[in-house]
């Protein structure tokens, strides 16, 4: 899934423009190995989950179940639950549904609320909502949520509010295409919700699809196959204020208008929507096939939430290369996708692995900063010997869903992370691991080193206006050495190598001021990029900014320091008054580019990447000029505290 990030505000840069640059923050992943034991489904798929105490409900199309790889199959449609310390399948709870389940919610008072595509349950008539008892799975006869004919697709608990997303005309008897809201607790239905999704795409009838809620609860998101919402034009995606009466929000974007490959087959192609845990964003997982970068079709795409009018574009947008993402998660400060791609920041290919491509086998974790891939890869892939009559790989991961102790899965294929997984897991969050972003040293104080010679460097000290007496550092494994930057608790570098088609990679090394190490070379960068081309670059906030051989431009990529991966699309900061094309040597240093030239002159500027321009050549001042002992005209040059 290229990583094909477009900032709405660098398509039409204004002097009082400004660009959201999300700053990267410490997360949290799951494991990588799937929990034992967890119960197996059979046929059909899994598409939710809820956890009432220390019960897990599971919900979805299939229609038997079993205890382990080896125990024979019980038929049990639609809706189970397990014990979540044990794994054992619960001999109490169950329910008889004679139609599919979409979506799971422990509602109020103990209560387990179910929404899908069913007209009875237990034998009473109970259309597509219902309230069950979560320990024997009898119905709440007092909970009257009901809607007509189609189904509930989605659902979300705020307050004592139960929003809920599908294909229905009525609910509890009262007019109300595709959204409504009830109360929780007794199921009657809200009237100042009048908030209707009309208008299907290519003739279709038209429903929501899926939805989300912030956690103040004041807006809510809505994706589907509508093209109006309370007559005003919404295709596929719209926002709803919830401060007061419900109002839909004057948001709307372009990008989920065109048709994707096949509209009869892809009809809408927006498939999950999820805010991050404060609300200010949310992300988009699509499907569709061709399409892009018209629409935002086979993409996972994050939205400011505060923004208003027509035309939005996504802040960052990760293309799969023309693969199906149909679920998403943010926990921990992650966003989880999954569904049958087979590799993200993938922009420039179709149906393979173009430039940039990173592997990542039908579900992955991206950072919400920029939608990069993070170094976290259990694949959908199958274990050397599954059992009889499984599947290997499906189309569908319908739900993903963070529960109290992991990350759970739902998917209409029997393999996840190595082993046999039947159409349902979970990730622990025991295993996991912590995230912790990577940056260039905040102080102004240090030291610029400055490449003198190969395996040599110069130490000069900078006191963020001026510099001091330089000394030599000798640095053998510092070699082939090109554009040079700083990040933490290491340094990158572009090696010029032979043999290579391009003649360069990307080296890296751990350096603390002392020797730099023997430098491995970066996973995340190869041939492709050319790195040699590069004459300058520095690192801040989830992106490389550099200038390259003959390009009078400020550029930047997203890269991702766990894992080391560098982004597929390269976009060009709004600057002026800079000739980039004489840039020799850049570092960040405390707000301003620090940079050499051509003419061996240090000098620096005023750097903001939310503003247009994010650099004005005016305030420009040099530094240093340059003289028989240093020149400030090579692009290895970084700066360091140490």
């Amino acid at each position: 899934m290229a990583l094909t990030t477009v900032a709405a505000v660098l398509a039409v840069p204004t002097a009082t423009s400004a660009a959201v640059v999300p700053t990267p923050a410490p997360a949290t992943v799951v494991s990588t190995n799937p929990a034992d034991p967890i119960p197996h489904a059979r046929d059909g798929e899994t598409r939710a989950f809820a956890q009432v105490g220390n019960m897990v409900y599971v919900g979805g199309s299939f229609t038997q179940i079993r205890q382990t790889a080896s125990s024979a199959w019980v038929t049990q449609r639609y809706l189970f639950a397990y014990d979540r310390s044990t794994g054992t399948i619960s001999t109490g709870f169950l329910p008889v549904l004679d139609g599919a389940v979409n979506s799971l919610m422990a509602g109020p008072g103990g209560t387990l609320i179910v929404g899908g595509a069913f007209k009875n349950v237990n034998g009473v008539s109970r259309k597509n909502l219902v309230a069950l008892d979560p320990a024997t799975g009898a119905t709440d006869a007092s909970w009257v949520g009901r809607s007509d004919g189609g189904m509930i697709r989605d659902m979300v608990l705020q307050d004592n509010w139960l929003y809920v997303a599908g294909a229905f005309n009525w609910l509890n008897g009262a007019a109300h295409s595709g959204l409504g809201r009830l109360n929780a607790t007794t199921g009657a239905i809200d009237p100042t919700f009048n908030v209707n999704a009309t208008v299907g795409r290519h003739g279709t009838g038209s429903y929501a699809w899926a939805i989300d809620v912030t956690p103040d609860g004041g807006t809510l998101v809505a994706g589907g196959n509508f093209t109006l919402v309370n007559d005003l034009p919404r295709n596929q995606m719209a926002l709803v204020d919830l401060t007061g009466t419900p109002t839909v929000l004057d948001w709307s974007s372009d990008k989920f208008v065109p048709p994707c490959a096949a509209p009869a087959t892809f009809v809408h192609y927006v498939q999950d929507v999820k805010f991050g845990a404060d609300g200010s964003w949310f992300v988009v997982g699509t499907n569709g096939g061709g399409g892009w970068p018209a629409a935002y079709c086979d993409a996972l795409v994050r939205f400011e939430t505060a923004n208003r009018g027509s035309g939005q574009l996504g802040t960052w947008v990760d293309y799969t290369g023309n693969d199906t993402i149909t679920s998403v998660e943010v926990a921990d400060n992650v966003i989880y996708l999954g569904g049958h791609f087979r590799w993200l920041n993938n922009p420039n290919a179709s149906d393979a692995a173009g430039a940039g491509a990173v592997d990542r086998l039908g579900v992955a974790a991206v950072t919400p900063a920029t939608g990069m891939p993070v170094n976290w890869n259990p694949g959908r892939r199958a274990s050397g010997s599954m059992p009889a009559g499984t599947s290997t790989w499906g189309s569908q991961v319908p739900v993903l869903w963070r529960g109290s102790d992991g990350l759970y899965f739902g998917q209409n294929s029997d393999a996840m992370g190595g082993e046999y997984h039947g159409r349902l897991g979970m990730f622990p969050l025991v295993g996991g691991r912590t995230i912790t972003p990577k940056n260039p040293p905040t102080a102004t104080t240090g030291n610029i080193y400055l490449g003198t010679g190969e395996g040599q460097l110069a130490k000069v000290p900078f006191d963020g206006a001026a510099i001091g007496t330089p000394t030599t550092v000798s640095q053998p494994n510092y070699t082939g050495a090109g554009a040079t930057w700083r990040v933490s608790d290491r340094i990158y570098w572009s090696h010029v190598v032979g043999g290579m088609p391009t003649g360069s990679r990307l080296d890296v090394s751990m350096f603390n001021g002392g020797a730099i190490g023997v430098p491995w070379e970066s996973s995340g960068y190869n041939d492709w990029s050319n790195p040699a081309a590069m004459t300058g670059a520095f690192f801040l906030n989830g992106r490389l900014y550099y200038t390259r051989t003959g390009a009078n431009a400020l550029y930047y990529r997203y890269f991702e320091t766990d894992g080391d991966y560098l982004g597929a699309t390269e976009f060009t900061l709004p600057t002026t008054g800079v000739t980039w094309s004489t840039v020799r040597g850049m570092a960040w240093v405390g707000g301003r580019i620090v940079y050499g030239g051509t003419d061996g002159t240090l000098r620096s500027v005023p750097f903001d990447p939310t503003a247009a321009p994010a650099v004005d050549g005016t305030a420009a001042v040099v530094i240093a000029p340059a003289t028989p002992e240093l020149t400030w005209s090579t692009p290895r040059t970084f700066f360091s505290v140490q």
